[in-house]
């Protein structure tokens, strides 16, 4: 079976890992006969948001802890991670990409990576490795590999922040897979658009399954 390493960033969309998206992304994995690890990086989140009332909370947790809520505590730190062990790597969305694994929520093309985080895409891509990224995480991988075309969908702020960052960002829809010209790149909206866990679900079985036809 292929081995993906799946990375997290929290728990919650507003402040962490998009929960239906790094849950339908473990069971497409599954679905269509590959097996996961759970990584995320053992650092603070940036703050904590109360998502009834969507206010910050005066509170502070941990990226890694909140993860392992969704990993059912079989989860490793983003620092044990060694690409040589696995075939792809794959990036649900949520705020928390934008929040904890990069500043890319406040500081747009200008912001700055996680170490562990941009380690991780870097050994990956040296390795020729597959790199999947849902919604708001193709910002991610435009900021650390640059000349890369990816997709959020057809939001034009975010887009233009991609372009500014020297990637190319190619406007897509539901379940729609764009894959780098050059390299096993492969992106896909989800919730970057209106959508439903139908069409996520969709979403995050297509980048799979893309990702799987590239391993073959």
């Amino acid at each position: 079976m292929k081995k993906f390493a799946v990375i997290l960033a929290g728990n919650g969309v507003y402040d962490g890992a998009e929960i239906h998206e790094a849950t339908l992304t473990l069971l497409a994995i599954r679905k269509n006969g590959g097996e996961y690890e759970i990584f995320a990086p053992d650092i603070p989140q940036h703050h904590v948001v109360n998502h009834l009332t969507g206010k910050e909370m005066p509170e502070t947790r941990n990226v890694l802890v909140e993860s392992a809520r969704i990993a059912r505590g079989k989860i490793k730190s983003l620092s044990a991670f060694n690409a040589r062990e696995f075939d792809a790597v794959i990036f649900p969305g949520g705020f928390g990409v934008a929040k904890n694994l990069c500043t890319f929520a406040f500081d747009g093309a200008a912001c700055k990576v996680d170490p562990s985080v941009e380690k991780a895409v870097k050994d990956a891509a040296s390795l020729k490795k597959p790199i999947g990224a849902l919604c708001i995480s193709p910002v991610l991988i435009a900021k650390i590999l640059g000349n890369v075309e990816v997709t959020i969908g057809d939001d034009k702020s975010t887009a233009s922040k991609i372009e500014a960052m020297g990637a190319t960002h190619v406007n897509a829809t539901h379940g729609i897979v764009v894959r780098d010209t050059h390299r096993p790149v492969f992106t896909t909206p989800c919730y970057m658009l209106d959508a439903d866990i139908v069409q996520i679900a969709e979403g995050t079985d297509n980048i799979v399954k893309a990702i799987l036809d590239e391993l073959k």
